[in-house]
């Protein structure tokens, strides 16, 4: 099952014991929101993209948008998000629990800017029913992230 995936990622780091599970969905931004009892925003909501022949995951706030010009200019191709199906396949999570902890071997993990705001964020821990509350330190080692981008629209004043 994908959340005892990405428990035991998460327990490499300490971090296991911080995973949240809810009796109601967490699946969107919106539903986890709810569920955690915070701003919209401070989801960290991950999405999949294929760049190149690698599956690439980016994790943005819960407002952001891709910006299709940055990802381009930084990954040099367009913005192609995986379907639903590549993404259980490709990333081993099922879309709604997608997080950058215990993915399959050769996905890319990043970190959008947008994140950087917050003190601490929740992403998914592999299920569609799950959150964990993390700083963005922790996010950063715990998904061992290749970097940092900033390839999201719609979160700063005036976007």
């Amino acid at each position: 099952m994908s959340i005892e995936r990405a428990r035991a990622h998460l327990a490499q780091f300490g971090l296991a014991e911080k995973i949240r599970e809810f009796d109601v969905s967490s699946a969107t931004v919106e539903l986890a929101a709810q569920a955690v009892g915070v701003e919209p925003a401070r989801i960290a909501k991950t999405l999949s993209f294929m760049v190149g022949e690698t599956p690439t995951l980016i994790v943005f706030a819960g407002d952001a948008r891709v910006n299709n010009q940055a990802f381009k200019a930084t990954f040099h191709t367009k913005a192609k998000m995986l379907s639903a199906e590549q993404a259980s396949e490709l990333v081993g999570h099922a879309v709604g629990g997608v997080c950058p902890f215990g993915v399959n071997p050769g996905v890319d993990v990043f970190l959008d800017e947008s994140l950087r705001r917050f003190e601490t964020v929740w992403p998914a821990a592999g299920s569609s029913s799950s959150a964990v509350e993390l700083t963005c330190d922790e996010l950063e080692l715990a998904s061992g992230a290749r970097g940092w981008v900033d390839v999201a629209k719609g979160w700063r004043e005036g976007e």
